[in-house]
């Protein structure tokens, strides 16, 4: 197995961590696995892997502090961000700091791999209209808030002007992984 296949999988939830580096591991990856930003931080130190897999939402924090860490880290590094709170807003910003893909769950290797594999970007890809419902702009506007606020949903619930309860509500409906 050559070094260059060395992936990092930064994710809180243990069992789809688990699962995740299992299938990675049968591609022949050799697979670190953290749990939080400082837990990467340290696997760096030691690790220069050549492939990321981060969640968007590690506990009560974010992600992309993770990607930043990882782009600083390595900027040839392709990072993929993984999320069941996908919007533009958190999109855009994973993008700007470095990661190659954004992609919603429920996503499986074959996804992820994937989007390894097409971490340059294509210029040639189709413009198409996309209709955009009401529904879909109200959650694109409460996740853009909600990532504005670090992921702090009493916050959220503020500055929307709803009562907290309702916006977790609506965030359960929404979630997608």
């Amino acid at each position: 197995m050559s070094p260059d296949r060395l992936l990092v999988i930064v994710e809180d939830d243990e069992a789809f961590a688990r699962t995740l580096k299992r299938s990675f591991e049968r591609r022949d990856y050799r697979v670190l696995t953290a749990d939080s930003r400082d837990a990467l931080v340290q696997l760096l130190a030691e690790h220069d892997p050549a492939f990321a897999v981060v969640d968007l939402k590690l506990g009560s924090g974010s992600g992309l502090v993770c990607v930043q860490a990882l782009h600083a880290h390595d900027p040839e590094m392709v990072i993929v961000v993984l999320t069941g709170f996908a919007s533009i807003a958190t999109a855009v910003e994973a993008i700007k700091l470095g990661a190659a893909h954004y992609l919603a769950k429920p996503s499986n290797t074959d996804d992820i791999e994937a989007a390894f594999a097409r971490a340059a970007g294509d210029p040639s890809t189709p413009l198409a209209p996309r209709p955009t419902s009401i529904k879909t702009l109200e959650w694109e506007h409460i996740h853009e808030v909600l990532a504005d606020s670090g992921f702090n949903i009493s916050e959220t619930a503020r500055r929307l002007g709803m009562h907290r309860r309702t916006l977790a509500r609506k965030l359960a409906k929404r979630q997608v992984g």
